[in-house]
């Protein structure tokens, strides 16, 4: 299971230090610029023009990469921030992130419920525990919603699959990387488990690729998710181990950390064909198999290259931004 790309490079420098003041001085700047607006809440923005116009660019470049690689195959499935709660527990994210995890609540009682909630709020005391779950939760993945798409058989030719969507992650932090509300666009293939690990394999130069395209300088290496807890400890292991995670990695801070993740290729093995129920037209449990780009990242990746004035980006590169 992938938590791809947001949560790769983790903020493991103590507050105060020379990388935590460089995150905040870039965050600073963005705000200053009208790239990102601030909310008050660190990790959520909003986005200015400009910062729009670098995604467009970005996703069209991506876009063109998928055609390249599969023509006209892909299934395009865009799916709103929130899906339902059953799907989200078949992921088992919330045993391998609860503390990046979203659940959804909303208020379903009456009059008298109601006024207790306000006389709550009124005092100036917590009011959350007059709400219950809407049975919805937060996109962690773009790729999570579509595999409930897929249950039962697939066809000969198996599933390609487009997906591209806002993903939340509870991370709230000063590095304007680590957004708690941003956007993956994925390529994911579903069929056979080596069909998944070719996939996962050619989106690994295909990634490098767009980056260069950007102007951006990137490496792979293999990596693991930050999973939770003591068991984390060994799942991490063995992601590593089986060599299922690659992420492209670009250096936002210089030498101050090892890198942004701003792309990520990750085989998911039989993990969504299992607990989704998704089977081969052979009678296999279904492999899958991810490419997530980090739109935000490969954005912030670029002004930071760049330069927060587009105006002023090399022509090649300003040739994106008006395709």
């Amino acid at each position: 299971m992938s938590a791809s790309p947001q949560s790769l490079t983790a903020d493991s420098v103590g507050e105060g230090s020379d990388l935590d003041r460089e995150r905040a001085a870039f965050r600073d700047a963005l705000v200053s610029a009208g790239l990102l607006i601030p909310t008050g809440i660190d990790g959520l923005y909003g986005r200015g023009a400009d910062f729009e116009q670098i995604i467009d660019a970005v996703d069209r470049l991506v876009l063109k990469a998928g055609a390249a690689a599969h023509g006209n195959r892909p299934v395009k499935m865009r799916f709103p921030p929130v899906f339902p709660r059953t799907a989200f527990e078949k992921t088992d994210y919330i045993a391998s992130f609860p503390n990046l995890t979203g659940a959804i609540s909303t208020f379903d009682g009456d009059n008298k419920a109601h006024r207790a909630l306000l006389a709550d709020r009124e005092a100036g005391i917590d009011w959350d525990h007059h709400l219950a779950s809407a049975g919805t939760m937060l996109v962690s993945a773009a790729c999570h919603p579509s595999y409930a798409t897929l249950t039962g058989t697939l066809p000969a030719d198996e599933v390609l699959l487009d997906v591209y969507g806002y993903c939340f992650r509870h991370e709230p932090a000063i590095d304007p990387a680590r957004m708690q509300a941003f956007r993956m666009h994925e390529f994911v293939r579903v069929g056979s488990a080596q069909s998944a690990r070719d996939h996962r394999d050619l989106w690994i130069d295909r990634g490098l690729q767009v980056l260069a395209d950007l102007g951006l300088t990137a490496h792979a290496e293999a990596a693991n998710d930050p999973f939770f807890g003591r068991v984390g400890k060994m799942l991490a292991a063995n992601q590593r181990e089986e060599n299922l995670k690659t992420e492209l990695v670009v250096r936002l801070y210089g030498d101050l950390d090892g890198g942004t993740a701003v792309v990520s290729c990750n085989c998911h093995q039989d993990h969504f064909g299992e607990t989704f129920g998704i089977m081969t037209a052979t009678g296999e449990v279904a492999h899958s198999a991810c490419v997530g780009f980090g739109m935000e990242r490969i954005a912030l990746a670029m002004l930071r290259t760049f330069g927060l004035d587009i105006s002023g980006w090399p022509a090649p590169i300003r040739a994106h931004l008006s395709e």
